[in-house]
């Protein structure tokens, strides 16, 4: 599903018009990726949890010339699914 699929569908389900049910799913993931930038987790019950994790540096290969590359820290987003995520999939 992509980001326009999405609206459209929040936009039929909600009653919503296509423009309101687009700045409803836009306030929604800057309000997500806001909170992650800050540091703190967001949980959706019943979906999962995202929380921001620092993956340490460290020594890589170069596959081409085999020489070693240090590879950064850098921090990186991960997401936890719920049971119940996990149960509708199953």
């Amino acid at each position: 599903m992509t980001k326009c699929e999405l609206i459209a569908k929040v936009a039929e389900e909600s009653d919503l018009s296509k423009a309101h049910a687009e700045r409803v799913v836009e306030a929604f993931l800057e309000n997500i990726k806001d909170t992650l930038s800050g540091g703190t987790k967001v949980t959706l019950r019943g979906f999962g949890t995202f929380k921001v994790e620092e993956r340490k540096g460290r020594v890589g290969r170069n596959p081409k010339t085999g020489a070693e590359v240090m590879i950064p820290t850098k921090n990186v987003v991960k997401f936890k699914a719920s049971n119940e995520l996990k149960d509708a999939v199953a």
